[in-house]
């Protein structure tokens, strides 16, 4: 597989219909209180009116059923953007059926995030950039208000082309509350102070296209040999962005995962590495400060550890504030992301 120079679709305009899928999991037919929230945002705070299909609020919908709504919303040429509601843990099952043609001469700009690095690896490999982030239900969904940093790069990402300095949060938050209970949404989340970036090796500056994801769903497609290159050199140069889920991964797990793409020379093709803030906390494990405190540090050991070993000239920036924590904001996958290891800064291309 060798994938062409992604291009980046045409964005949409105030006022124009975006598509709302469920490519992953149904959960809007579980929890429609944060579906219907992001709804009315999508309306009211950036003007575009959705547009649903048949398994947007159904669960257990068939793969070929989701595959179908995925052709819907690129085919339809009144819809000119493509959302994801939330993500999931089989997207894997969808891929078999889409059918790259239409989709190819199709190009729309898709969010979505977690499961949906399956459909974002996909979109890379057509030669469209997609955008890591901006979920319906957990993005526009927040509880109460908008996260600032997440509605700023939402919208830049979504109706404003060029670059965009990422900025480092004051605050973050990775506790969930019940998604069932209407007080969920009447008050801020929880958030706590946050310390900034830290940077690994922060001597030289990086361009290049971004590819990665979730780190789990990564790792599945290298389990199942899809939409990953048999040719490492297909990424060289690129800036490799990884966040985990709220299953919350074992530090020894995420090194192990690297430790198998090092083995597959993915690693070294990647002169930058942006990792996610971790998520240190789930409603099956409800850790406490320190306990979130040492999985975090597990994890940034386990990701330095496989950087020793097979990629040991990359500059890593870890904390940055995309993926599962909160705020988020939106990497675009395939497009140029730029790491400024002497400014410290980083610029992504929307």
């Amino acid at each position: 597989m060798t994938a062409p120079s992604p291009a980046y679709p045409p964005k949409p305009a105030p006022g124009d219909r975006i598509a709302v899928i469920s490519p992953g999991s149904g959960l809007p037919e579980l929890f429609p209180l944060p579906y219907e929230l992001g709804l009315k945002r999508l309306r009211g705070d950036f003007g575009l009116e959705p547009v649903e299909y048949p398994t947007t609020r159904v669960m257990g919908s068939t793969p070929r059923a989701r595959a179908d709504d995925i052709h819907a919303a690129f085919a339809d040429p009144t819809v000119t953007a493509v959302m994801a509601t939330i993500g999931g843990d089989d997207q894997i099952t969808v891929l078999p059926h889409l059918d790259r043609e239409l989709i190819r001469a199709n190009p729309k700009p898709f969010f979505g995030m977690s499961d949906n690095t399956n459909l974002l690896a996909f979109l890379y490999n057509l030669g469209v950039v997609g955008y890591h982030g901006g979920c319906l239900m957990t993005t526009l969904g927040r509880p109460y208000a908008l996260h600032p940093l997440t509605a700023d790069s939402l919208r830049a990402a979504l109706f404003t082309p060029g670059p965009y300095a990422l900025r480092p949060a004051a605050h973050y938050g990775d506790t969930d509350r019940d998604w069932a209970d209407p007080a969920t949404f009447e008050e801020e989340p929880d958030a706590r102070p946050a310390d900034g970036w830290t940077w690994h090796q922060p001597e030289r500056r990086v361009e290049g296209r971004a590819w990665g994801g979730n780190l789990e769903i990564l790792s599945w497609l290298l389990m199942a040999d899809r939409e990953i290159a048999r040719d490492p050199a297909v990424y060289d140069g690129g800036v490799l962005f990884l966040e985990t889920s709220e299953e919350l991964p074992r530090g020894e797990e995420v090194f192990r995962i690297l430790r198998n793409m090092g083995e597959r020379g993915l690693l070294a093709r990647f002169p930058a590495l942006l990792m996610g803030r971790a998520k240190a906390w789930s409603f099956e494990r409800p850790n406490g400060p320190e306990d979130r405190r040492r999985y975090a540090v597990e994890q940034r050991e386990a990701v330095l550890r496989a950087l020793a070993a097979y990629a040991p000239r990359t500059t890593a920036v870890f904390d940055v504030d995309f993926g599962h924590t909160d705020p988020q904001l939106v990497i675009p996958y395939g497009g140029s992301v730029t790491v400024d290891g002497p400014a410290r800064r980083i610029t992504v291309t929307y």
